[in-house]
């Protein structure tokens, strides 16, 4: 008796998943000094808080932007990717579910859920020790290059990077571009974003983080979004990028064939991403 040949078995095709790597602060959210609310007041969006700081709110999105947000967590693997550390990071509550993965301290922290991964800590560790100078050669140079009289506050981030808070208006034109040099060939890059200078070491990307990120989530297509120098390796590295019609990357002149800048500025360019991230992960066209 001869049996039947077996019927041959079809697997279900994986379903593509999106990962949308973004930077927060004044990409996402937005303190009210940088809101920028052109309109008639009576005509301003409503807002909604999202970060309280000293008892204070500090930070806000549009209600329209909020409710994207929660559609945006519900139809792709979210990551929120910010050059703060991880307690500045937690201090942000943004609607819809927690982030099961997020990328704080420009790179240099993986949480997930809500926890600094041990194993990228130690990779980032080692990148930095083999490549770049120490970090107490660059925060002793930056308090002895630095004049009182501008110099407002110094600070260390993580143990990783350094800052400094300035008055912008004091602040001598050519001082950036002179750090920056010295930097340069120690393995340190210069950015300046608002009242903050940010010398950050070179391997220290948020790039890499998201690679990493889309390795772990299996992601078929990556976006990104961002407004600063310190965001361009980001959105060079995802397949589809936005940026904001304001900020250091649009001072710059800063643009990628891939990249697309937001006819909004402030808040409602915000808004406008959240819009563009939507309408690309339910497009048909994706990523080769």
């Amino acid at each position: 008796m001869t049996l039947p040949a077996p019927s041959p078995v079809t697997l279900p095709t994986p379903s593509p998943v999106t990962l949308v790597a973004s930077d927060l602060d004044r990409t996402l959210i937005y303190s009210a000094a940088a809101l920028q609310l052109p309109m008639p007041d009576a005509e301003a969006p409503r807002l909604l808080c999202v970060e309280v700081y000293d008892h204070k709110p500090l930070s806000y999105v549009t209600e329209t932007a909020a409710e994207l947000l929660v559609e945006l967590a519900g139809s792709t693997v979210f990551v929120p990717t910010t050059t703060r550390t991880r307690e500045q990071y937690h201090r942000i509550h943004l609607p819809g579910p927690a982030p099961r993965f997020a990328i704080c301290a420009n790179g240099g922290h993986i949480l997930v859920d809500g926890e600094s991964d041990p194993d990228w800590q130690r990779t980032v560790t080692r990148r930095l020790a083999d490549e770049c100078a120490p970090l107490a050669e660059i925060r002793a140079h930056l308090i002895s290059a630095a004049d009182p009289a501008w110099l407002l506050k110094e600070r260390v981030a993580e143990d990783l990077f350094a800052y400094l808070v300035v008055d912008r208006a004091l602040l001598p034109p050519d001082w950036r571009q002179e750090l920056a040099e010295w930097a340069e060939p120690r393995g340190w890059s210069v950015s300046l974003q608002g009242r903050k200078i940010y010398v950050v070491p070179r391997p220290l990307t948020k790039s890499a983080a998201m690679r990493e990120v889309a390795r772990r989530a299996g992601a078929t297509l990556t976006l990104a979004a961002g407004d600063s120098l310190l965001d361009a390796d980001l959105l060079l590295a995802a397949d589809h990028g936005w940026r904001p019609g304001h900020g250091e990357l649009a001072d710059a002149g800063w643009s990628s064939p891939h990249v697309e800048a937001t006819e909004e500025r402030g808040v409602a360019a915000g808004e406008e991403i959240l819009r563009r991230f939507l309408l690309r992960t339910s497009s048909p066209v994706r990523a080769a």
